[in-house]
């Protein structure tokens, strides 16, 4: 009887650790709950005051406080360092806010991440300032990149206006986000294959959710953006339909200034909710082909085209219109007007690329130190790119698996929310729609008598 019981709980001791190690395979953020948060912070408690003492995070003691040590509570004076605020854990990992000493800066805590990381055996560690004198170290129990999961509770931002729109997730496990009133024009580039598209798709798909009209420009013939066209205000698949189309957009945008010239505000924002215009984001798919002409006699197109598309990135974000320009490649080698075009879109998202010039191109100008990081992605990861904007951070990101059916059921889905602008009422797609087939008539067959 004792030889079955020891049976039993070999094979249940097995089990849990069988189980264990499935769920750390299959299921990481069930075993970093289980498990690794709990030994993670243990570590990190006992392990705490000798990490930041090796790691150079420590401060020598004011002397009032090195005197009292001394001669009041009768102890060797040491170093101080960073004192733990509160931790807060995540089905992620685990945050703790650090009070930094006199002496200390963030930066000096961000040259010590890597080595945070291996000292509590964490996948890695974000420092971010959250106000002066304090910082949060992010640490993440494990890959969060591998199998993008958007979390259930997003921040506060995410809902502070039909412009603020999650599309991917971070490194850290916090979402990504577009606020188009923060960075008003972004720049989306990437190989083939290296998940530019379903980036595109994810941001499409929320921004069809809230009241924001979409315009298209796909010069592909509609291959990428045709399927939206039940939530796009208007569409142009051929350079000759996009020169008329940025025109239309540079109509709108100088009705729009007059509107706030006649009531005497800055923005849009600060107009009345009764003529206060419909937001606008233009996307703009492979914009190559914008600029990339055949013939001389193109060129002059072209020339308009690319004078538009700055006018509008220099002053469209007063009045609510906003580019996302997409593209394998963007540089100064498209031609003229390029850089400068380029110098207007402050967001940047860089997928995997096949040189290192493209990276620098995309990253060079914001956060060189990012180059690196973007030429360093698998291709065997679609979807993961390096996200930086003009204030010089930056971060990995990684957007959800998202098919052309998917992002294409939800702009029929919010179809009823596309506004219709009598400025672009000529470029509006017509939409198709799939007639329900007929039912099949019945042949009669005489019965004998």
């Amino acid at each position: 009887m004792s030889d079955l019981s020891t049976v039993i709980e070999v094979a249940g001791a097995l089990s849990a650790a069988g189980g264990l190690g499935y769920a750390k395979v299959r299921s990481p953020r069930v075993f970093w709950s289980l498990v690794g948060a709990p030994v993670a912070r243990v570590r990190f408690s006992v392990t705490y005051r000798a990490t930041m003492d090796v790691c150079g995070l420590t401060v020598q003691p004011s002397r009032l406080r090195a005197f009292m040590v001394r001669n009041v509570a009768r102890q060797e004076v040491q170093p101080v360092p960073p004192r733990v605020h509160r931790v807060r854990y995540s089905s992620t990992g685990m945050r703790a806010t650090l009070r930094l000493p006199a002496g200390l800066e963030p930066a000096d805590v961000s040259a010590a991440s890597e080595r945070l990381r291996h000292a509590w055996g964490v996948h890695s560690v974000h420092v971010v300032e959250v106000k002066p004198g304090f910082v949060e170290l992010r640490m993440t129990g494990y890959d969060v990149l591998r199998r993008v999961k958007m979390p259930r509770r997003l921040p506060r931002t995410t809902t502070a206006g039909p412009l603020v729109v999650p599309v991917a997730l971070r490194e850290d496990g916090t979402a990504f986000v577009r606020d188009y009133q923060k960075i008003p024009h972004a720049l989306t580039v990437g190989a083939n294959q290296s998940g530019k598209s379903m980036y595109q798709r994810n941001l499409i798909s929320e921004l069809a959710k809230r009241p924001v009209g979409l315009v298209g420009i796909d010069c592909k013939r509609g291959v990428e953006q045709g399927g939206y066209a039940p939530r796009l205000s208007a569409l142009a698949v051929t350079p000759d339909e996009a020169d008329g189309l940025l025109e239309a957009l540079v109509g709108e945008m100088e009705e729009r200034f007059d509107v706030l010239s006649s009531h005497g505000v800055p923005d849009m924002w600060a107009l009345p909710a009764k003529v206060r215009p419909v937001p606008l984001v233009v996307l703009v798919d492979e914009v190559a082909e914008l600029f990339l002409v055949a013939a001389k006699k193109d060129e002059e197109r072209r020339d308009r085209m690319v004078m538009r598309m700055i006018r509008l990135a220099q002053m469209a974000r007063a009045v609510g219109i906003f580019l996302e320009v997409c593209g394998q490649r963007f540089g100064s080698d498209l031609g003229k007007g390029a850089t400068a075009l380029r110098a207007q879109l402050t967001g940047r998202v860089v997928h995997r690329v096949n040189d290192k010039q493209t990276a620098e191109m995309a990253l060079g100008d914001i956060a060189p130190e990012a180059v690196f990081a973007a030429t360093t992605i698998a291709p065997d990861r679609p979807g993961v790119a390096v996200a930086g904007d003009a204030s010089g951070g930056w971060s990995r990101i990684r957007t959800p698996a998202m098919t052309p059916a998917d992002a294409v059921a939800v702009c029929q889905e919010y179809a009823h929310l596309t506004p219709h602008l009598t400025a672009l009422a000529s470029f509006r797609p017509t939409v198709h729609t799939t007639p329900a087939p007929a039912a099949p008539l019945l042949k009669l067959v005489p019965v004998p008598e």
